[in-house]
C-alpha cells in the first residue's frame, strides 16, 4: 500500500466516524467479534459516502491496468466540439492514442466523408474540455473489436472533472438500461458510435450524433454495449428527468386478480382492504384473500363478514410457505393479470395498480414492482439487485424520495434484476409460463428474486414502476426469523439462491476483472450496501 493510500483511508474512516459514531463503533465491534460481513453491511455505506472516498478509489486502482488491447483493429476519431477547453480535451486523446479534430459547426459534411473510409471505423463525440482517459482508446478498441454488427454503440463509465483537474462525482452506470434511459441520458459524452450509425443528424450535433445511433438501437431492440471503466472526465453531464405521468397503453387494461396473503392481524388487513376499495381501476379487481390459520377472533369475525362480491377468502390450514399459498390462489384466480399484495401493504394513492398495470401488459415486460416505503416515509423497497450481501437486498433502501440519491435513480422507472412480490403485478401467462413460484426452494424468502429472475430468463424484463408508491409495514404481520427455525430456513434459502443464481459475493479477482452479478448494478459499487456507494 502506497503511502498516499493509507493516508486517505484513514481520512476516509475518520470522516466516517466523524459522520456516524455510534454506527461506526458497532461496525468495528461486530468486526472484532468476528462478524464480518455483519460488520461490512454497516461500515460500507459509511466509508462510500465520505467525501475523500473517490480519492482513495482512484489510489486504490491506479496500479492496476484496464482491460484495453493495444493491437486490435479498429479505428476511433474523436470529434471535438470546438469551444473552450478544446486544446486540453486534444491533448488527452493524444494521450489515448486517438485520433481527434475539432469541428465547428455542422457535422454532417464530417461524417459523410468518415462513411466513405475503409475499416471498422467509430466517432467519439466530444464537448470541449471534455477529457479521456489514457487507456480509452485501449479499452474502446478492445470492446469494438469484439462487438457484434448489431452493437452500434459503446458507452463507458465517467466522472466529472474541474479546471484544476481533480475528478469527482463518478457515476459508475448500469449495463444497457433503455427504460432508464428514457429519463436519464447516460451515453451521451461517454461513448463511440459506429459511423454508419449517425448519417444525417443535423445541426445540434453532439447531441444529435449520439441520439441518432440510440434511435437506431431502440427501433431495432438492439443492446449498447457498456465498457464498465471510467473512460470520460467531463465537465458536465445530463441530469435525470424525473417522470410525472406514465404512458398511456396501447389499448384497454385488463382485468386483474390481487393475491392476499394473511394471518391475524385484522388492523392490518382492514387497512390493505379499505385501500383496495378505493383503488382506480377500470374494472372491478377480484380480491382473494388466503388466510394462513388465523386463531385471532377479531381477524376470523372480520373474514367470515366481508361481502363476497368485494373479496372471496380461501383458508389453507399448512405452515407457513408464501410461495405455495400464492401459487394456490393464483391458479384459481380469473384475472388475466396478477397483483401479489401484502397484508401489511397500506395503498395511499388510488391510481398505483393503474400504474403498474400499464407496465405489466408490455411485450418485454416480465414482473413490476412500486416504491414501497416504511411509515416514516423512507424507502424500504426500489427493486432489488442481486448479489448485494451475497445474496439479494433492495436497492436504495433508507432514502427519502425527496433526496438525490444515486443520480436520482429510486425515482426513475428502470428495468431491474429483479422486484419485491410484496406488490408485484405480472401477466398471469408470463407467471404460468415458468410455474410460478418456486415452493421447494423458496418457501419464505427470496421467492420473488428467483421468479423474477426465472422470467428473465425467458426474455421479459422486470421493472421497477416509483410512480406507483405505497407504504409497506415491512414484516409486521410475520415477525422476523430470529429463532434458530426461522434462522436456518433463512440459510438454506440464501444458499439454494447462491446455488442456482450465483450471488455469493465475488472474490477481488472477479472484481478486477469487472465482473458483477447483477447487470444494473456495478462491480465498483459496494457490494455490502443497499445505497449505491463506492466500493472500497
Amino acid at each position: 500500500m502506497s503511502r498516499k493510500t493509507a493516508y486517505l483511508r484513514a481520512l476516509v474512516h475518520a470522516e466516517a466516524i466523524a459522520m456516524a459514531p455510534r454506527q461506526y463503533m458497532q461496525a468495528f465491534y461486530w468486526r472484532v467479534t468476528g462478524k464480518k460481513l455483519r460488520a461490512k453491511l454497516k461500515l460500507a455505506p459509511l466509508l462510500g459516502q465520505t467525501r475523500h472516498a473517490y480519492d482513495l478509489w482512484q489510489a486504490m486502482r491506479a496500479r492496476e491496468p484496464l482491460q484495453g488491447n493495444p493491437k486490435a483493429s479498429v479505428r476511433i476519431i474523436a470529434l471535438v466540439e470546438d469551444g473552450e477547453g478544446a486544446s486540453a480535451t486534444l491533448a488527452s486523446l493524444a494521450k489515448a492514442q486517438i485520433e481527434g479534430r475539432v469541428i465547428a459547426g455542422e457535422i454532417d459534411s464530417e461524417l459523410r466523408k468518415l462513411v466513405g473510409e475503409p475499416g471498422n471505423l467509430w466517432v467519439m463525440p466530444l464537448s470541449s474540455g471534455d477529457r479521456v482517459h489514457p487507456e480509452a482508446g485501449q479499452v474502446y478498441r478492445k470492446a469494438a473489436n469484439a462487438a457484434p454488427q448489431s452493437i452500434r454503440l459503446i458507452y463507458s463509465d465517467d466522472d466529472l472533472i474541474t479546471e484544476t483537474g481533480k475528478r469527482h462525482t463518478p457515476h459508475f452506470k448500469p449495463d444497457w438500461n433503455s427504460e432508464l434511459f428514457k429519463h436519464h441520458d447516460y451515453l451521451t459524452g461517454a461513448a463511440i458510435v459506429r459511423v454508419d450509425s449517425v448519417v444525417g443528424t443535423g445541426t445540434d450535433w453532439i447531441e444529435a450524433v449520439v441520439a441518432d445511433a440510440i434511435c437506431r438501437t431502440l427501433k431495432m431492440d438492439g443492446e449498447a454495449l457498456h465498457c464498465r471503466e471510467v473512460l470520460h472526465h467531463r465537465r458536465t453531464r445530463a441530469q435525470p428527468r424525473v417522470p410525472i405521468v406514465p404512458a398511456e397503453p396501447p389499448g384497454p387494461l385488463p382485468g386483474v386478480s390481487v393475491v392476499v396473503p394473511t394471518r391475524d392481524r385484522v388492523d392490518l388487513l382492514r387497512t390493505c382492504l379499505e385501500g383496495l376499495s378505493r383503488t382506480d381501476y377500470p374494472h372491478r379487481p377480484e380480491i382473494i384473500v388466503i388466510d394462513n390459520g388465523s386463531t385471532d377472533p377479531a381477524t376470523i369475525d372480520y373474514l367470515a363478514g366481508l361481502d363476497p362480491q368485494f373479496a372471496r377468502v380461501l383458508h389453507d390450514e399448512r405452515a407457513f410457505n408464501f410461495a405455495a399459498l400464492t401459487n394456490r390462489a393464483a391458479a384459481e384466480a380469473k384475472g388475466e393479470l396478477l397483483c401479489f399484495l401484502n397484508n401489511d401493504i397500506e395503498i395511499i394513492a388510488p391510481e398505483w395498480l393503474k400504474t403498474m398495470a400499464k407496465q405489466a401488459i408490455r411485450a418485454d415486460a416480465g414482473a413490476v414492482g412500486a416504491q414501497l416505503l416504511y411509515p416514516d416515509g423512507r424507502i424500504q423497497h426500489a427493486g432489488i439487485a442481486t448479489g448485494i450481501g451475497g445474496a439479494a437486498a433492495h436497492a436504495h433502501k433508507l432514502l427519502h424520495p425527496d433526496d438525490a440519491g444515486y443520480f436520482k435513480r429510486h425515482n426513475l422507472p428502470q428495468f431491474v434484476s429483479a422486484v419485491t412480490a410484496a406488490c408485484m403485478v405480472v401477466e398471469r401467462a408470463k407467471f404460468e409460463s415458468i410455474e410460478g413460484f418456486d415452493e421447494e426452494s423458496f418457501a419464505v424468502s427470496f421467492n420473488d428474486v428467483d421468479l423474477c429472475l426465472r422470467l428473465s430468463e425467458k426474455g421479459w424484463r422486470n421493472l421497477y414502476e416509483p410512480r406507483a408508491q405505497l407504504i409497506h409495514h415491512e414484516s409486521v404481520s410475520r415477525g422476523f426469523d430470529r429463532d434458530p427455525v426461522g434462522s436456518a430456513r433463512q440459510d438454506r434459502e440464501v444458499a439454494a439462491l447462491q446455488e442456482r443464481w450465483g450471488t455469493k459475493l465475488a472474490t477481488d479477482e472477479e472484481m478486477r476483472e469487472r465482473r458483477a452479478h447483477d447487470p444494473y448494478h456495478h462491480p465498483d459499487l459496494s457490494p455490502y450496501s443497499e445505497q449505491f456507494v463506492l466500493r472500497l
